[in-house]
């Protein structure tokens, strides 16, 4: 009894053939027909089930309705046969391209023809896939055509609004200056206006997963949200660390960049006010590394913000007593 319970618990339509069946005790025929389309045969078909199986209500589930008798296929061995053949000798060659030579084998020995999709049918029971290496363009069962299971990513809808600290949206920032390619991510606070930029060759998720842990490494706060655009770059390797670090990852939906409103302002600031400004030193990565630091450095401890009552990020923290003093100018080794 219990074994059918669980049964009977996990389906939906056993459990309102229940209520149809308490329904129709309750009211009669004429308000069950009127209410759910059941008439009395109906329930009468049910009641035979569940007399059947000893009141056991898994008896209200449905059954499968796959015909006890098939049909069975009326294409002739030897042209199965000979798609097989040809199928071996060019792995490649298509239902359409069969066709001419499957007509002129049955013409040949008598048999009736088929059609084009009834040879790509023929292909997909039989499996005639014979491809060593590479993609099988022509195999739906294949592991490159079957829909694999994707993580589910978590959706903001609007620009956050936060009102603590560890809302961090990041983004990057393509610069190419005489042929050569450089990318800026960058990353900011969305109420602290805290921000961190370096410079990286490639953008990839080993480089986001390095920005990541040296945004952590000076961040006055603890990160609770990073919030992203749906780039490769912040899939991969970089998501399984923010996973593991028990960080939320929010994406933004695609081609709403109003969502990241505040580190796509923040793009513009850092390309007007510090890129274009040092476009003499950026192929000196030593001298242009420096600059950025000091940059950085420049952005969090004395450029103010409206948004922070014309105070600098770091000078906000102290003036909130969020930050001790020691802290501003402290320095890793």
């Amino acid at each position: 009894m219990l074994t059918s319970l669980q049964k009977y618990d996990t389906s939906e339509v056993a459990k309102q053939r229940l209520k149809i069946m308490q329904f129709f005790d309750q009211y009669g025929e004429r308000a069950t027909k009127e209410a759910f389309g059941a008439d009395r045969k109906v329930i009468s078909r049910w009641r035979q089930r569940l007399h059947a199986q000893r009141g056991k209500l898994q008896a209200l589930m449905p059954t499968s309705t796959r015909p006890q008798t098939l049909r069975a296929s009326t294409i002739h061995p030897q042209i199965v046969a000979f798609i097989k053949q040809e199928r071996e000798l060019h792995v490649r060659v298509g239902k359409e391209k069969l066709k001419p030579d499957v007509d002129l084998f049955c013409a040949r020995h008598g048999l009736p023809t088929i059609s084009v999709s009834t040879i790509g049918r023929v292909i997909q029971r039989h499996h005639f896939f014979f491809q060593k290496a590479g993609r099988m363009y022509h195999n739906p069962n294949s592991k490159w055509a079957t829909h694999q299971t994707r993580k589910k990513r978590l959706r903001i809808r609007h620009s956050p609004k936060p009102t603590a600290y560890g809302h961090i949206l990041s983004d990057s920032v393509e610069r190419i200056t005489d042929g050569i390619r450089d990318y800026f991510i960058s990353a900011i606070d969305a109420k602290m206006k805290f921000v961190l930029t370096l410079r990286y060759k490639h953008l990839t998720a080993a480089n986001m997963k390095d920005f990541y842990h040296r945004f952590t490494t000076v961040y006055p706060g603890t990160v609770r949200v990073w919030q992203s655009d749906n780039g490769g770059e912040n899939l991969g390797e970089f998501d399984t660390q923010l996973e593991t670090d028990g960080i939320s990852h929010l994406f933004i939906y695609p081609r709403c960049p109003k969502i990241d409103s505040f580190i796509e302002r923040y793009n513009r600031t850092v390309q007007e006010e510090f890129i274009n400004e040092h476009l003499d030193t950026i192929h000196d990565h030593h001298i242009f590394a420096q600059q950025l630091t000091e940059w950085n450095i420049y952005y969090n401890t004395k450029r103010r913000h409206h948004s922070l009552g014309l105070k600098s990020p770091l000078q906000y923290l102290l003036d909130n007593n969020e930050m001790s003093h020691m802290s501003w100018t402290y320095t890793l080794p």
